[in-house]
Protein backbone atom coordinates (compact mmCIF):
# COMPACT_ATOMS: atom_id res chain seq x y z
CA UNK A 1 0.00 0.00 0.00
CA UNK A 2 1.35 3.48 -1.33
CA UNK A 3 1.61 6.00 1.47
CA UNK A 4 -0.29 9.28 0.69
CA UNK A 5 1.99 12.54 0.47
CA UNK A 6 0.02 13.74 3.85
CA UNK A 7 0.85 10.38 5.54
CA UNK A 8 4.30 10.41 4.86
CA UNK A 9 4.84 13.64 5.95
CA UNK A 10 3.30 12.92 9.19
CA UNK A 11 5.24 9.89 9.78
CA UNK A 12 8.83 12.17 8.96
CA UNK A 13 7.44 14.49 11.91
CA UNK A 14 6.71 11.79 14.16
CA UNK A 15 10.16 10.66 13.60
CA UNK A 16 11.36 13.79 14.88
CA UNK A 17 9.12 13.94 18.16
CA UNK A 18 10.25 10.39 18.59
CA UNK A 19 14.06 11.27 18.13
CA UNK A 20 13.87 13.74 20.75
CA UNK A 21 12.29 11.28 22.75
CA UNK A 22 14.31 8.95 22.85
CA UNK A 23 17.19 11.59 23.76
CA UNK A 24 19.51 9.87 21.52
CA UNK A 25 21.48 12.48 18.95
CA UNK A 26 21.57 9.77 16.18
CA UNK A 27 18.21 9.46 15.81
CA UNK A 28 18.02 13.48 15.84
CA UNK A 29 20.97 13.30 12.82
CA UNK A 30 18.59 10.86 10.59
CA UNK A 31 15.78 13.01 10.86
CA UNK A 32 17.74 16.62 9.62
CA UNK A 33 18.00 16.73 5.50
CA UNK A 34 21.80 16.36 4.60
CA UNK A 35 21.82 18.59 1.40
CA UNK A 36 19.12 21.36 1.54
CA UNK A 37 19.28 24.75 3.90
CA UNK A 38 18.30 24.40 7.15
CA UNK A 39 17.18 26.40 9.91
CA UNK A 40 15.98 26.00 13.40
CA UNK A 41 14.28 28.50 16.25
CA UNK A 42 14.58 26.92 19.49
CA UNK A 43 12.20 29.09 21.88
CA UNK A 44 13.88 32.03 23.17
CA UNK A 45 16.87 31.30 21.42
CA UNK A 46 18.54 32.68 18.31
CA UNK A 47 18.12 31.30 15.03
CA UNK A 48 20.39 28.90 13.72
CA UNK A 49 21.71 27.96 10.39
CA UNK A 50 22.95 25.04 8.87
CA UNK A 51 22.90 21.41 9.70
CA UNK A 52 26.14 21.58 11.66
CA UNK A 53 24.98 23.89 13.88
CA UNK A 54 21.55 22.84 14.41
CA UNK A 55 22.13 18.99 14.88
CA UNK A 56 25.90 20.09 17.93
CA UNK A 57 22.31 22.25 19.82
CA UNK A 58 20.11 19.03 19.34
CA UNK A 59 23.02 17.24 21.25
CA UNK A 60 23.17 19.62 23.99
CA UNK A 61 19.43 19.76 24.83
CA UNK A 62 19.34 15.88 24.47
CA UNK A 63 22.41 15.44 26.63
CA UNK A 64 21.27 17.82 29.66
CA UNK A 65 17.17 17.24 28.95
CA UNK A 66 16.67 13.81 27.81
CA UNK A 67 13.39 12.63 27.05
CA UNK A 68 11.30 15.04 28.48
CA UNK A 69 8.13 14.24 27.02
CA UNK A 70 7.33 16.67 24.36
CA UNK A 71 4.36 15.86 22.55
CA UNK A 72 3.42 16.83 19.20
CA UNK A 73 -0.44 17.91 19.40
CA UNK A 74 -2.94 18.68 16.31
CA UNK A 75 -0.43 18.53 13.54
CA UNK A 76 -2.10 20.00 10.14
CA UNK A 77 -0.12 18.93 7.28
CA UNK A 78 0.22 20.94 4.13
CA UNK A 79 2.00 19.51 1.55
CA UNK A 80 3.30 20.03 -2.01
CA UNK A 81 5.19 17.73 -4.62
CA UNK A 82 8.64 18.26 -2.95
CA UNK A 83 8.11 20.66 0.17
CA UNK A 84 5.92 20.11 3.66
CA UNK A 85 5.01 22.13 6.39
CA UNK A 86 3.28 20.73 10.37
CA UNK A 87 1.90 23.29 12.30
CA UNK A 88 1.15 22.19 15.44
CA UNK A 89 0.90 22.48 18.96
CA UNK A 90 3.72 20.64 21.54
CA UNK A 91 3.30 20.67 25.05
CA UNK A 92 6.10 19.87 27.46
CA UNK A 93 4.71 19.40 31.18
CA UNK A 94 2.48 22.34 31.57
CA UNK A 95 4.50 24.58 29.50
CA UNK A 96 2.37 25.02 25.57
CA UNK A 97 4.45 25.66 22.25
CA UNK A 98 3.25 26.81 18.96
CA UNK A 99 5.69 24.91 16.58
CA UNK A 100 6.11 24.97 12.56
CA UNK A 101 7.99 22.18 11.28
CA UNK A 102 9.19 21.93 7.38
CA UNK A 103 10.14 19.18 5.14
CA UNK A 104 11.49 18.86 1.76
CA UNK A 105 11.99 15.85 0.27
CA UNK A 106 15.38 14.61 -0.03
CA UNK A 107 16.70 11.37 -1.77
CA UNK A 108 12.87 9.95 -2.03
CA UNK A 109 12.72 10.51 1.85
CA UNK A 110 10.88 13.28 3.74
CA UNK A 111 13.95 15.60 5.81
CA UNK A 112 13.11 18.47 8.15
CA UNK A 113 14.80 21.50 7.20
CA UNK A 114 12.97 23.79 9.66
CA UNK A 115 11.96 23.55 13.60
CA UNK A 116 10.59 26.78 14.96
CA UNK A 117 9.30 26.80 18.55
CA UNK A 118 7.40 29.81 20.49
CA UNK A 119 5.01 30.54 23.35
CA UNK A 120 1.29 29.67 22.59
CA UNK A 121 -1.10 31.26 25.38
CA UNK A 122 -4.02 28.54 24.56
CA UNK A 123 -4.24 24.73 23.24
CA UNK A 124 -6.87 25.25 19.88
CA UNK A 125 -9.34 22.64 20.26
CA UNK A 126 -10.52 20.44 17.20
CA UNK A 127 -13.70 22.31 17.28
CA UNK A 128 -12.31 25.72 16.77
CA UNK A 129 -12.30 27.00 20.58
CA UNK A 130 -9.30 27.38 23.14
CA UNK A 131 -8.48 25.07 26.45
CA UNK A 132 -6.70 27.76 29.04
CA UNK A 133 -3.20 26.61 29.00
CA UNK A 134 -0.19 28.21 31.68
CA UNK A 135 1.97 30.47 30.13
CA UNK A 136 5.14 29.33 29.18
CA UNK A 137 7.56 30.16 32.04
Amino acid sequence: MTLSLDEQVRLANEAFYEAFASGEAAAMDRVWAKKAACACMHPGARPLFGRDAILRSWRQILAHQGAVGLKCRTPHVLVSESMALVICIETLGWNTLSATNGFMLEDGEWRMVLHQAGPCPAIPTPKGGVNESPQIH
